[in-house]
Formats: structure tokens, sequence, C-alpha cells
């Protein structure tokens, strides 16, 4: 049973006569025309087409491969049978159902361990409290205000990003173009070591030195929130071939590749052999400076060449160490580190008042449904 507070206004129905839950609709890809009504698979948005199937406002969530995530839709629409659609709203509020989906936790009722799939059948007789309408639209317009403001952050932060790479390219340009006629290396060549975390399964503690993944490589940082902890002696057992030092940059080289963090805190801390460990050579290279690098569209290009894999895309260590990089002078590298550092700061400051707001949102949308 979803757990929701009741409120005394509020009568509980089970979801499939509050928002009855469809399986999207076949569309191949060589049957879809360039139009204005965008497609939504399980996980979002993922093309347009010139005609909709269905009729907007609309609410779209997962049915396979991606459960959980639940999408708003302004206009018409093509739901795809990776995804369920909201077919009924039976005279609730579209918006107020979008936030209640939301916060249903339909992740939970997922089945499958390979692809995991949502039944509608499942989910369609649990109980919902339901507020009167006008009550919904009351939840729903301050759940908008707030992720109003969670969006401007976002943006922001992404903004800040692009100008990071801006700046390199106007300093630095494309290493494979070189406009600005600047010295060309292999990376391996700038560096004293390009290793990988630890192959091994260690044996993991309820506290004790973090033990990080892919996903704690977010945005430029390094992210310490996990639940896997080691002992400090399987830390020095682990780390012992390649210590971990301030200055030195995590790359991510598995899934979602291609993000790169310096680390900037002697907190110990050991990581899986997903992420790459780049030391550079600090006689000739800046560690923001390769960060930024490694980053950079003209190495992301060389590092899409190079990935292996299907179903997930690999860079192998040999590739990393192989990719042709910028040898500028220290001190020119060391101008544009200084440059991004307030950008830097900036990024910060909004990632905090992000966090800030993410809290209130979950408090919010809890207080929602709790009838306050």
């Amino acid at each position: 049973m979803n757990k929701l507070f009741k409120s005394d206004q509020w009568t509980s129905r089970p979801l499939v006569e509050v928002a009855t839950l469809q399986r999207g609709y076949d569309l191949p890809g060589q049957d879809r025309n360039a139009g204005p009504f965008p497609i939504f698979a399980a996980n979002g948005p993922v093309g347009f087409h010139d005609t909709a199937k269905c009729e907007g406002p609309g609410v779209v969530t997962g049915r396979s491969g991606t459960i959980g995530k639940v999408q708003f839709v302004e206009g018409n629409y093509w739901p795809l049978n990776t995804s369920l659609y909201v077919t009924d709203f039976h005279g609730n509020h579209p918006k107020w159902v979008y936030y209640m989906l939301q916060s249903f936790g339909l992740e939970k009722y997922a089945q499958g361990a390979g692809v995991p799939t949502l039944n509608r059948n499942l989910v369609h007789h649990e109980p919902v409290l339901v507020p009167p309408l006008e009550e919904q639209r009351r939840i729903a317009a301050i759940l908008d205000q707030a992720e109003t403001l969670r969006t401007q952050r976002r943006t922001a932060l992404a903004l800040l990003d692009s100008l990071t790479q801006s700046l390199f390219l106007d300093m630095f340009g494309d290493p494979v173009a070189n406009p600005k006629g600047l010295p060309i290396c292999e990376l391996q060549r700038l560096c004293t070591r390009i290793t990988d975390g630890t192959h091994q399964s260690p044996a993991w503690q309820k506290s004790g030195i973090p033990f990080l993944f892919i996903s704690n490589i977010v945005e430029g940082e390094i992210n310490f929130d996990t639940h896997k902890c080691i002992s400090a002696d399987t830390h020095a057992e682990l780390t012992k071939r390649c210590p971990i030092e301030i200055g030195d940059v995590l790359y991510t080289t598995v899934g979602s590749y291609g993000n790169a963090a310096v680390v900037s805190t002697e907190q110990l801390f050991a990581f899986q052999r997903h992420i790459a460990h780049i030391k550079p050579d600090k006689s000739k290279l800046d560690s923001r400076f390769l960060a930024a690098m490694i980053q950079s569209p003209g190495v992301r290009q060389q590092v899409d060449k190079v990935a292996k894999g299907i179903a997930q895309k690999t860079v192998n260590l040999a590739d990393l160490k192989g990719l042709s990089v910028f040898a500028p002078p220290l001190p020119l590298q060391q101008t544009f580190a200084t440059r991004i550092a307030s950008i830097e700061a900036l990024k910060a400051t909004h990632r905090r008042a992000l966090a800030a707001l993410d809290a209130l949102f979950a408090s919010l949308q809890q207080r929602a449904f709790a009838g306050q």
C-alpha cells in the first residue's frame, strides 16, 4: 500500500479511478516523420513526429526499462510502447496527478531482473488519497513554484558549464584542428601514471571509508555519499599501488563515460575499476586544465570513437593513455585555471542552493500529500 497520510477532506480511491494507466503505442524509427509532436519513451522525450496519438495535457511514465520517472506533457504527444500514459484523469487536476505519481513510488512495483517492467494491474488497485479539486490546484501551484526555482538553478549550472568549455576553446581551440598551433602529444606523456580503481570485491562495512562508483563522479565533483564503506586496512591495501592525492583527476570509463573531477580534499576513499585514476606530471600539467581538456568536445570525439561495447560502452586504459591532447606552456594552463576558479565558485554556490531546493521540494511534496 502506498503510504500517504489522510486529511479529513480527502477520500481514498484505487489508482485506476484516479488516473487510469494505459500502455503506449508502437512507432518504429523508420516510420517517424519530422513534426511538432514529442515522442515519449520510458525515460522521457526521444524525438518528434508529425502525428499525435494523445491529446494534452498528459502524464507519461515508464513501463519497460526505466521505472518511476514521470513526465508532464503540456500539448499533444505520442507515448511509445515502453511507456504508460494516463488515459483518463477522472476529473482530477492533471498537474496534481503528475506530482502524485512522482511521490507514489512506482519503481517499487517493477518486476524482472534484466529489464524491469511495470505491470499497470499491480498498481491500479493501490489506494490513493484524493483531495478536493480546488486543493489539487493549490498543491500543484505550490509544487510548480518550487520546481521552477529548481529548474532555474539547473539552467544556471548548465550555462556555467558551457562557459567553462567556451573559455577553454577560446584559449586553446580544438586539439584536432589545433588552430593556435599548440604542442600536441599523447596524454600519457604528460602524466606520471594512468591506472584504474580496484578490481577486487572488498568486504563492506556499515560505516568507515567511502567506496565510490561512477555515479559518484557528477558535474565535475566527487560526491562522497555512498552506502558502501570499507575499513582503514582495506583502504590501505586497495590504494597502495597508486595512492590518491590532491590534484589527481578521476575519469569515468564505463556507461556514462567521460566525466572528470579533480581530487581537492584529503578525505580518504577508494573507488571501483570503472573510474580511471590520472596523475598529472605537475611540472607539465595543471589539474584543472587537465579535467577541462579531457571533457572538451575535441577530446570527447576521440573518446567516442574508441569506446567499445554494445549494451554498455567502455573506454580502456590504453586508449585513454593514447588520446591526443594539448601540451601548452604551464603558465598558460594556470591562467586558464585561475579564470575558471571564479566559475567553479559560482557553480558551488548554485549546487548548494539546488540541494537546499531539492530538500525543500521533497518536504513540500510530502506535506502536500499529507494534507498539510
